[in-house]
């Protein structure tokens, strides 16, 4: 299995990428492309030891920044790490792509570079969402803003099936996001989207208010992209707020720092519960081919997990599976 990887994406440029990757290929068994200036990697490259038989470098000599305009950087950045990473998915010489680098030019580049499975209209980002009871896929968490219901309807079955084969969920529910459980509740969108999936082929819960996302009741969490994203921001600054006060709290006296002493191991399991470096990246479902967007500040753990992710989603046929599940319901 070969996965290519934007070398030049991320906050933390080439240590995160190149270590993430080689711990990748170390113990995911798989091999890696970086895709990026040769040089600079081979010179990080040099600070360790690996399998040269595993890793391959395609040099590029652009890099997208985050502040250009996706399309546009698509477009016009021909000789860029990402969109020579792209490529080499849409080509069948790499089975799934990694990037850390800029959010919307991936979007964009799947979209127009490594394409739609065919029936799907709007490939959607998909995080896993941390819960109570484990984990849960949100759908879409940002690519699409404005949505209409035949697209949250092809969201909630990716979802599913990606929570299905991926996630080994068996038979997962799947929960429309609105502001009420009741059938009626919500705006044009949602009314009319919980008509669609109550017939379609999946195991649907309902109407799922925000507040009860955290409890883990739903295993795929269906709704737009604007509110998808603000879901997870809100969600991660929410908890990087309650653990910073928490920090406070327990170094204000001697008895608060015996407290948080005893408390250290069961603080140590709910922060790794919740830190997404643990699950690796979003993935860009509807697209043909596996497309992970890792967390812009991943370090090496959440890189390598996000190969991870990308191994699992080839090995499991994910976008045959959803190609299949969509030629159903055209027929």
């Amino acid at each position: 299995m070969k996965i290519a990887i934007d070398a030049m994406g991320g906050d933390k440029g080439l240590t995160m990428t190149i270590k993430g990757s080689l711990d990748a290929v170390k113990e995911l068994d798989v091999n890696v492309i970086l895709v990026g200036k040769s040089e600079m990697i081979k010179k990080e490259l040099e600070k360790y030891s690996y399998d040269e038989n595993k890793v391959e470098i395609i040099n590029a000599d652009e890099i997208i920044e985050n502040n250009e305009k996706p399309v546009v950087a698509i477009r016009r950045k021909k000789e860029s790490s990402l969109v020579k990473a792209l490529k080499l998915v849409k080509e069948k010489e790499a089975d799934a792509l990694v990037s850390a680098g800029s959010t919307g030019a991936l979007l964009a580049g799947g979209l127009f570079i490594v394409g739609r499975i065919k029936g799907i209209d709007r490939p959607a980002l998909s995080p896993v969402y941390p819960t109570e009871k484990g984990i849960s896929l949100l759908i879409d968490a940002g690519a699409n803003v404005d949505c209409k219901p035949k697209n949250l309807e092809q969201f909630a079955i990716m979802g599913s099936i990606y929570a299905e084969k991926v996630l080994n969920i068996k038979n997962p529910k799947v929960g429309l996001v609105n502001i009420g459980e009741e059938e009626e509740k919500g705006n044009e969108l949602t009314k009319e989207s919980y008509k669609l999936l109550k017939n379609a082929d999946i195991n649907f819960y309902g109407n799922l208010e925000v507040r009860d996302l955290p409890k883990g009741d739903c295993d795929v969490l269906v709704c737009d992209g604007f509110v998808g994203n603000t879901i997870l921001k809100l969600t991660e600054g929410l908890s990087e707020t309650i653990f910073s006060m928490l920090k406070k709290e327990f170094m204000k006296n001697f008895k608060s720092k015996i407290g948080a002493l005893l408390l250290k191991d069961g603080l140590k399991s709910f922060k790794k519960q919740i830190d997404y470096s643990e699950y690796g990246g979003a993935l860009l479902l509807g697209v043909k081919g596996g497309v992970i967007k890792a967390h812009g500040s991943s370090d090496v753990k959440a890189f390598k997990n996000a190969i991870r992710q990308a191994k699992i989603f080839t090995e499991n046929n994910v976008v045959e599976n959803i190609e299949g599940e969509i030629l159903k319901m055209e027929d």
